[in-house]
C-alpha cells in the first residue's frame, strides 16, 4: 500500500531536520551547505525548500528541537520538576544529536544572521515558571525572585555544557551539571525541601526512561 503524502511529508521533513542538525553540529551555521544537507537527508533541492525556505529557517527548526519540557513528568514538588528538567536535558544533550545540534547553534557567535534568543528566552520562560510555582508552595527562600534566579541558571548551565563539549565531548555533562544544581540551590530552595530533592548525577537518564514509559502506556477508554 502507498505511503499516504501527509506521513510521507513528515518523514521528509523529519529526515531534513536530522540532517541539518548533523551538519550543523559539525561544521557550523555559517560554513554548512544547503547541498551537504541534501546529500546527508538524500532529498532533493525541490523537496528540501518545499518544506524550509532558507538555511536560516532549517536552523530555526533545528533550534526548536530543545524545548523538551513536556517530556517531564509533572512533579509535586516543583523544585524536584526543575531538577528534572534540568538533568533531562543534560541527558538528551549526550544522546540526542537534534538537541546538541540545537545547543551548538545557540551559542554559535559567528551565526550573526541567525535569531539564537529563542532557546534562552524559552528555557528562561521555563525554569521561571517551575520557580514562580516552587515559590508559591513555600519550597523558596524569602529573597529569590523567580524571573532573575532562572536567568542565572541558565547562563550557567549555557557555560557548563560549553565546557564540558570542550572538553570531553559531553561525557561528564550529568556530572557536571548534577554539582551545578548541587552548589546553586541551596542558595535558593529551603533545606528542608532539599534534603528531598534527588540531585544525582543519573537523574537525567532516568527521567527519559520514566517519560518513555508513561508514553507507552495507552489511554484508558472511558
Amino acid at each position: 500500500m502507498p505511503e499516504p503524502k501527509q506521513e510521507r511529508a513528515v518523514r521528509t521533513r523529519q529526515a531534513i531536520l536530522t540532517a541539518a542538525a548533523e551538519v550543523f553540529e559539525e561544521r557550523g551555521f555559517r560554513a554548512a551547505t544547503i547541498n551537504e544537507i541534501l546529500t546527508s537527508a538524500k532529498v532533493t533541492k525541490g523537496a528540501l525548500y518545499f518544506h524550509f525556505s532558507s538555511k536560516e529557517e532549517l536552523a530555526q527548526g533545528v533550534l526548536g528541537g530543545q524545548d523538551l519540557q513536556s517530556d517531564v513528568p509533572v512533579r509535586a514538588c516543583k523544585t524536584q520538576e526543575l531538577v528534572d528538567t534540568t538533568m533531562l536535558h543534560a541527558y538528551r544533550l549526550q544522546t540526542d544529536p537534534m538537541v546538541r545540534a540545537g545547543v551548538r547553534l545557540t551559542l554559535d557567535q559567528r551565526a550573526s544572521s541567525l535569531d539564537r534568543t529563542g532557546p534562552f528566552r524559552r528555557w528562561g520562560e521555563i525554569a521561571g515558571d517551575l520557580l514562580g510555582k516552587a515559590q508559591a508552595q513555600g519550597e523558596l527562600l524569602p529573597h529569590v525572585v523567580p524571573a532573575e534566579t532562572a536567568e542565572v541558571m541558565v547562563g550557567a548551565f549555557a557555560g557548563v555544557q560549553a565546557m564540558s563539549q570542550a572538553v570531553c565531548d559531553y561525557q561528564d555533562l550529568q556530572q557536571r551539571v548534577s554539582a551545578l544544581l548541587r552548589h546553586l540551590l541551596p542558595s535558593v530552595v529551603l533545606s528542608s525541601v532539599l534534603t528531598s530533592v534527588d540531585l544525582t548525577d543519573r537523574r537525567g537518564e532516568r527521567v527519559f526512561r520514566e517519560s518513555r514509559q508513561h508514553d507507552a502506556v495507552p489511554a484508558s477508554v472511558s
